[in-house]
């Protein structure tokens, strides 16, 4: 289940899923099914519905999921399912169209700080990994961050659809998700969200140029509520098998993912510290009280 329209992170992670784990002849048969909305939220609640004790059905999903939870109010929250795996990261890249004025960060915050409205950041949905890179941009060149203007779209496709046509001034997302248009020129990137720069991504880093504020995107996957131990522990071997497969190896660089993979016990523990970092972070932009 991917709980976001085609085109964006979780559901190139549930395709590149399932083209590893058919390839390597781990399981067959595997279909990816799309129920967008609400960063994420309605998709985990049909979830967290239909699929109680379900054996042979797993969630996509990742720290946009926090945010969307927190900022959605969402009844059901990743409380309610079965963390499964972490399986990668991912760092966010800012990009504006080829033709833009805007040639670097220092450009976007010049005319942030001239008047914070004037800028409109296109990403993911409110409260996600795209609006969190925008508020902490904000904070850290000394701008409310509860003055951005962010455009939520509730799937990549439609983000890049609104940045190339110019609907925004910038785009916020994974550095995969524009690759290809940076590639090809149609995107410039003017900054990524890493510690130091990154073999393979020619774009300078935000702290290079003088924004203290990195962060990655990481996905991962969760079982159903309530499923058996023997159910769990299958599908456990079974992604542990997937991500020590050339397949899965050869797509995570091909893709530019990092390996973040963490098995059951250890992202639990996981996503129960991210969720309390996410809410602060979420505080202190002003995104939710």
């Amino acid at each position: 289940i991917v709980p976001a329209n085609p085109g964006g992170g979780w559901d190139q992670t549930a395709r590149a899923m399932q083209a590893a784990l058919q390839d390597a002849g781990i399981a067959s048969g595997i279909q990816v099914v799309n129920i967008g909305g609400a960063g994420g939220t309605i998709g985990l609640a049909q979830f967290v519905t239909s699929k109680k004790k379900s054996g042979d059905t797993i969630l996509v999903g990742g720290l946009v999921m926090l945010g969307a939870i927190l900022s959605n109010d969402a009844p059901v929250t990743l409380n309610d399912v079965t963390p499964l795996a972490r399986l990668t990261g991912e760092y966010e890249v800012l990009v504006v169209p080829a033709d833009s004025p805007i040639t670097s960060m220092a450009d976007l915050v010049a005319k942030l700080k001239a008047d914070p409205g004037s800028v409109s950041w296109g990403g993911g949905s409110a409260g996600g990994t795209d609006h969190i890179v925008a508020g902490l941009i904000a904070k850290a060149t000394g701008v409310d961050p509860t003055k951005v203007n962010y455009v939520a779209h509730s799937g990549g496709g439609e983000a890049l659809a609104s940045i190339l046509g110019g609907h925004v001034t910038v785009g916020v997302s994974g550095y995969q998700e524009f690759a290809a248009q940076i590639e090809a020129g149609k995107l410039r990137g003017i900054g990524v969200t890493a510690d130091a720069p990154v073999q393979g991504i020619p774009i300078p880093t935000l702290k290079e140029q003088g924004i203290d504020v990195s962060l990655v995107n990481w996905r991962g996957v969760f079982a159903a509520p309530g499923i058996r131990d023997d159910d769990l522990k299958a599908l456990s071997e079974t992604v542990a098998k997937m991500v020590e497969s050339p397949q899965w190896k050869d797509t995570l660089g091909k893709r530019g993912w990092l390996d973040m993979y963490l098995p059951a016990e250890q992202f639990k523990a996981f996503v129960a510290e991210d969720q309390t970092k996410v809410e602060e972070t979420l505080k202190a932009i002003g995104l939710v009280n």
